[in-house]
């Protein structure tokens, strides 16, 4: 893929994480949910290289940079076989909150862990009744003197288990009587009250998935992230760098699909030419190529205008960024499969799981019904259905 737009600094970094990804590669990554184990030597290698942390702030561990340079991390670890879907979670959205929002004292307890991946956070804000729907979130938080007390819900929480602590997003009690006060709240892995348990998913990824339950978990005053009073602010200023890096996940996933059926198609003789030669074959490949880089591009333009401080600017952009790659993704992984045939349902070539994992940069975070419904209402002015 072309990237000329890119420095050189950025352009480096690519070529430096794509050889980390390709001495992994989707090899590593199937046996380590074959063993259901988590990919902890690429997380280790990846962090001591400086590439879990390259967006944190340098005073506290981290590269300095933003989230041009992390989606580059997770796209090219992608385009190798080898995804890290914590990375969206722990330095892109954790990470960015406490950056952005914290008190110097959280921002010292969990950014340098964070940035040289010996601390993960996890991020709930998915409700079984709710969804991701801000509104309707009923997770709450009421002051008992000094503390506060969690209650509520969450599901499809990724990397619980090994999370040292769950950013987990509530509401104020009087949000009940209309005003919308959504708190980002640090919840510690071992706090009295908060359980987890793990859905079974027919999705082949090293990241569980889990629903928690918080049960009066009483957190002191200092688990709460940034202002009471902002908190839709904070939580927009993490939600964005999640689209950005879904975009990136999705990226990465669907150009190591087509490299596979190029590989594939040049090789692979039935009658006299490789079938690559054939434009029933090539053409949907190429299309597939030039998708993958136009949502590329939205994606760049989505992390220059966040790393620039434009929240509004990099909202839409980010929406489009995530739509226009779990779109990309999808066609990509299906017409590398079925640029194989039957071989691309085997397990030697590697190509069949990702047909449910393509399917996630659709779904999530938001899924692309809402991500449309979002440009129709703020890019284009139409009025709401609801």
């Amino acid at each position: 893929m072309s990237t000329v737009l890119e420095t050189e600094e950025h352009q480096a970094l690519r070529v430096a994480v794509a050889a980390l990804g390709k001495r992994y590669g989707r090899d590593y990554t199937t046996s380590v949910v074959r063993d259901g184990a988590h990919p902890r030597e690429l997380w280790n290698e990846a962090a001591k290289l400086g590439y879990l942390g390259v967006n944190l702030p340098e005073e506290y561990g981290g590269g300095g940079g933003g989230m041009a340079e992390l989606s580059i991390v997770l796209e090219e670890l992608g385009a190798a076989g080898s995804p890290l879907l914590m990375m969206v979670v722990s330095p892109a959205i954790c990470g960015t909150v406490i950056a952005r929002f914290g008190t110097e004292t959280q921002k010292r307890q969990w950014l340098p862990g964070l940035a040289d991946g010996s601390l993960t956070m996890a991020f709930g804000i998915t409700e079984p009744d709710a969804g991701s729907n801000s509104h309707r979130i009923t997770t709450t938080a009421r002051k008992d003197g000094e503390d506060w007390l969690l209650t509520g819900r969450k599901v499809f929480v990724s990397g619980v288990d090994i999370a040292d602590a769950t950013l987990v997003v509530g509401r104020t009690e009087d949000a009940r009587s209309g005003r919308l006060k959504p708190c980002l709240f640090i919840v510690p892995r071992d706090a009295p009250g908060f359980r987890r348990s793990q859905i079974d998913m027919e999705l082949q990824a090293p990241e569980k998935q889990f629903e928690l339950v918080l049960d009066d978990v009483r957190l002191p005053a200092d688990a709460l992230v940034g202002d009471e009073d902002a908190g839709l602010l904070q939580l927009f200023a993490g939600l964005n760098p999640e689209r950005i890096m879904t975009a990136a996940f999705g990226i990465g996933m669907g150009r190591y699909a087509l490299a596979r059926a190029v590989e594939y198609a040049k090789t692979r003789q039935v009658w006299k030419e490789p079938i690559g030669s054939h434009q029933a074959i090539a053409h949907p490949l190429a299309q597939a190529h030039i998708e993958l880089e136009l949502a590329r591009l939205m994606m760049q333009k989505a992390a220059r205008l966040y790393d620039d401080g434009d929240d509004i600017g990099a909202g839409e952009a980010a929406n489009m960024a995530k739509y226009a790659a779990g779109e990309a993704c999808v066609k990509a992984v299906d017409q590398a499969v079925h640029t194989l045939g039957g071989n691309g349902l085997t397990r030697e070539y590697g190509l069949a799981s990702l047909i449910t994992a393509a399917r996630v940069a659709r779904i999530a975070p938001v899924s692309r019904e809402m991500i449309l419904n979002y440009v129709s209402h703020q890019s284009l002015g139409l009025p709401k259905s609801y």
